[in-house]
């Protein structure tokens, strides 16, 4: 029987996690995590995950809603890829020294303390490699160059082709490629839901692996927006302070100061693209992100299409409700057993000694 077709507004869209993919639907606020096992098995977990705009109503308005979820999909992303390896069954890395200092100092859980610590990493790279080094080339250029178009031009261009060279030199990591390709069948499987057609491998796989609402395209738009913002900034800056030229740490606090700007401008012009028909003026701007997307994507096979349509399912049926309705093939992950199957359903317990077995 067939899906029901949803609406273009009702984005249900994910990412690809080690050897699984995870799907968030906004609509019943779920957030589901499909995972393929060693053994075979695909483990599946769906949980509620409460809008931040329904407890403050302003984090929902324009522009605004951009910022805050960029904040919320970071600790999430981070949140689903250690959960992601947790229902593989595989053994983590050894925390460091480090973090176990400051877990016991701050008496927190050593995993939160290991994710905190990484985030703050991530932070502290992107922040390096996309504010620092391209404020650095604007500044350089500044002392030839006038114009502040042509400045910030600069800048945006070293962004892209940092971006470019990393994500190309980290899909040289047989794991990334393998992420890559679940990437690709998570973008299979949200065509294939939006279209309205059954979730199965042989129709997912028709589909495209570029999608609009990817976030590689929303990082594309993130490097072109600056170029704009952050030239209407230094004119600004021009006219209340008579600054022709910024300096290196007035650039890089500048760079700061409009990055929320930058970002919720960026969503909004993402999630605009998305819906706004076919046109070749729409086609021509959605063009550089799915292009992009050729980096960040491979062909999946159908054993991985298999698990990001888990993953849809789940997310479709709500934290409540999807563990009455997984498939055959799909097993229930349940947090500290983690080398046990459970199904739940009234032949559980064969279904799960068999595939012991």
């Amino acid at each position: 029987m067939s899906e029901k077709k949803v609406t273009k507004y009702q984005d249900i869209g994910g990412q690809a996690v080690m050897e699984g993919v995870m799907m968030q639907s906004p609509a019943n606020e779920s957030m589901a995590i499909a995972v393929r096992r060693p053994d075979g098995r695909i483990y599946v977990t769906c949980e509620h995950k409460e809008q931040a705009s329904k407890k403050h109503k302003w984090m929902g308005w324009p522009v605004i809603r951009g910022c805050v979820n960029m904040v919320t999909m970071l600790k999430m992303g981070m949140e689903t890829l250690d959960k992601g390896t947790q229902m593989l069954g595989i053994l983590e890395e050894e925390p460091t020294k480090f973090e176990k200092w400051l877990a016991e100092k701050l008496g927190a859980n050593i995993d939160k303390v290991v994710m905190a610590v990484a985030m703050v990493l991530a932070v502290v790279l992107s922040l390096f490699l996309f504010v620092f080094l391209p404020s650095s080339a604007a500044t350089l250029v500044s002392h030839v160059v006038d114009s502040r178009l042509l400045i910030n031009l600069v800048a945006g261009v070293v962004r892209i082709a940092i971006l470019v060279a990393y994500i190309w030199s980290v899909a040289l990591m047989p794991e990334i490629k393998r992420v890559f390709m679940y990437h690709g069948a998570e973008h299979k499987t949200v065509y294939c839901n939006e279209a309205g057609e059954e979730l199965t491998p042989e129709n997912a796989r028709k589909f495209s692996r570029l999608h609009p609402r990817c976030g590689t395209a929303f990082l594309f738009l993130v490097m072109m927006i600056s170029i704009l913002i952050g030239s209407i900034a230094d004119e600004v800056i021009y006219l209340l302070f008579g600054i022709e030229k910024l300096g290196f740490l007035l650039r890089f606090g500048r760079s700061l100061l409009i990055l929320p700007l930058v970002t919720g401008v960026s969503y909004e012009v993402l999630k605009g693209l998305a819906h706004a028909g076919d046109h070749i003026i729409v086609r021509a701007l959605r063009w550089p992100g799915l292009m992009l997307q050729h980096l960040t994507t491979r062909e999946p096979d159908d054993a991985m299409l298999e698990v990001a349509i888990a993953s849809m399912k789940a997310a479709k049926a709500g934290a409540a409700h999807y563990a009455d309705q997984l498939d055959e093939n799909v097993y229930l992950y349940v947090e500290g057993e983690a080398d046990e199957a459970q199904k739940p359903a009234e032949n559980a317990g064969e279904e799960k000694d068999g595939a012991a077995k």
